[in-house]
């Protein structure tokens, strides 16, 4: 083993070997014994510094370029080494699974693929045990590991909707890669986990651009990656507190660009899954900063045709805000009726369930803020020829709370839904809907019946003043229509010829 050592061992250069030759006229015991310590010296020295290169060498080249030096190789097992190197195996075993292969390619063989889930595996198994130590060689080398195999552009949509993102009656489609995917979002997530991870000094990798990346991601097709992304993201949210204001930043440039601009992506539902959980911690009162994303961001998150999607993230959402400051109430009720659908019957039926459940929490001064705009919609759906629509819109009023709002409120809201209960009882074509309409009237009649008769009397005066005006209408058209049908033949004689044009005699 020393003679291989001391065969790499760089020659002297020229000067010093006639130093040497000078010396050796003093003696042959003398040099001998020198040259056996000089070499004692040098074997040790090397030594020393080959453990030391052993020890350093793996934390920052990957194993391909040490090749040859003795370094820790990456196909070792945690087992197999002692203590003191298991963070360079960990190292080096992150920079063996840098290299990213194509599974699409049929040529390839599975050995490589196959090697790199199990070395992966082994990394997973590492941190879980709680082994590792994440200091910033091990944290570099970790982000860009995840890096290399996350980070990449998707393939452009050709779905057939023309709305783009994913519609509730697409089938999902599932990335081949996964299985080496899953076991990278499984280290990343344990990674952002992990208890002893100084957030101070990963905070310089898991950077804006890494964050930035990561959320390009939620375009995946696949919802499994999503669904690891959703975790991670919230967990790189808790951990890194320096980090928050731009992510909330990040995420409402991705719903601006998605209402306003392309209205396709595939991760909204889980982006808004992440901050119904990000809202539920603000601060009370909230800042300007929280406000502004609700009315700009979360409010037009109801205009798209895909809302049914992720109308139940974004309901929790808001429904969050409201109970951090009741007073949002209001804004919240004008941008939905701002936004609501006129011909889309299922979005009608999300903007009334999610109308309920912020009138479940509104106070009585938010109320009579909107209550006749309000009111006003939910007669047209009470009106409505879809029968699930009219149905949805009558059981709003069979609310207790609803219901306690609207006995208070009696002589403003009765005017506006009594026109709308008569049109159904004479006119409807659901029995459903019409037994319900019964239901509603006998509820009012109960409440104040007074009130109901003279919104009857009302409504009756209102027709016959529509009959009135349609039979004036009737006659000035049959009028009109008499004359017209005199005037050509009197007009017969006094028709004058077509005056023909003057030349023109600018060339064209």
């Amino acid at each position: 083993m020393l003679k291989q050592i001391l065969s790499k061992i760089p020659r002297k250069s020229q000067k010093s070997d006639s130093l040497d030759s000078a010396g050796i006229d003093s003696g042959n015991h003398t040099s001998n014994s020198s040259k056996e310590v000089q070499c004692t010296n040098i074997g040790n020295s090397i030594s020393s510094r080959l453990s030391v290169v052993k020890r350093v060498s793996s934390a920052v080249f990957p194993s391909s370029i040490m090749a040859g030096v003795e370094a820790v190789e990456p196909n070792l097992s945690f087992k197999d080494v002692s203590n003191p190197q298991k963070q360079n195996l960990f190292i080096s075993k992150l920079n063996l699974c840098c290299e990213v292969s194509d599974v699409s390619d049929p040529d390839k063989t599975t050995a490589e693929q196959d090697l790199k889930r199990q070395t992966l595996t082994e990394l997973v198994d590492f941190v879980s045990s709680g082994s590792a130590k994440f200091n910033e060689p091990a944290i570099a080398a970790m982000c860009k590991m995840c890096a290399a195999n996350l980070f990449r552009v998707f393939p452009p949509k050709y779905r057939s909707n023309s709305a783009g993102g994913e519609a509730e009656d697409d089938e999902p489609m599932f990335d081949p890669a996964w299985s080496s995917l899953q076991l990278v979002y499984d280290l990343l997530l344990r990674f952002v986990s992990y208890s002893s991870l100084d957030a101070k000094v990963a905070k310089k990798h898991v950077d804006h651009s890494f964050i930035l990346r990561l959320l390009d991601l939620f375009e995946s097709d696949d919802p499994r990656e999503r669904d690891c992304l959703k975790t991670i993201l919230h967990r790189i949210y808790g951990k890194f507190m320096v980090h928050r204001p731009f992510v909330r930043k990040a995420v409402s440039n991705i719903i601006y660009r998605f209402v306003f601009e392309t209205e396709r992506h595939n991760g909204i539902a889980e982006l808004l899954e992440i901050f119904g959980s990000v809202i539920s911690g603000f601060a009370v009162p909230l800042k300007e900063e929280h406000k502004i994303f609700l009315w700009r961001a979360l409010i037009p998150l109801h205009k798209p045709k895909t809302l049914g999607v992720y109308h139940q993230q974004l309901s929790y959402c808001v429904v969050q805000f409201i109970e951090k400051d009741p007073k949002l109430a209001n804004s919240v009720i004008k941008g939905l009726l701002k936004y609501w659908p006129v011909t889309n019957s299922q979005k009608v039926l999300m903007f009334i369930s999610e109308s309920e459940e912020i009138l479940e929490m509104i106070s009585m001064a938010e109320f009579q803020k909107i209550m006749v705009p309000l009111f006003r919609r939910i007669a047209c759906c009470l009106n409505s020829s879809h029968y699930q629509v009219a149905e949805r819109a009558h059981l709003l009023l069979n609310n207790e709370h609803i219901l306690n709002l609207l006995t208070h409120n009696r002589q403003v809201i009765f005017p506006l839904i009594f026109p709308a209960l008569e049109r159904n009882s004479q006119n409807h074509w659901n029995q459903a809907v019409l037994n319900l309409t019964q239901n509603i009237r006998k509820m009012l009649c109960e409440m104040d019946e007074e009130l109901v008769l003279a919104c009857q009397h009302k409504l009756e005066e209102e027709n016959s003043q529509l009959n009135e005006a349609a039979e004036k209408r009737k006659l000035t058209w049959e009028r009109l229509e008499t004359a017209t049908g005199l005037k050509p033949a009197a007009a017969a004689d006094n028709i004058i010829p077509p005056v023909k044009p003057a030349p023109c005699h600018v060339a064209c």
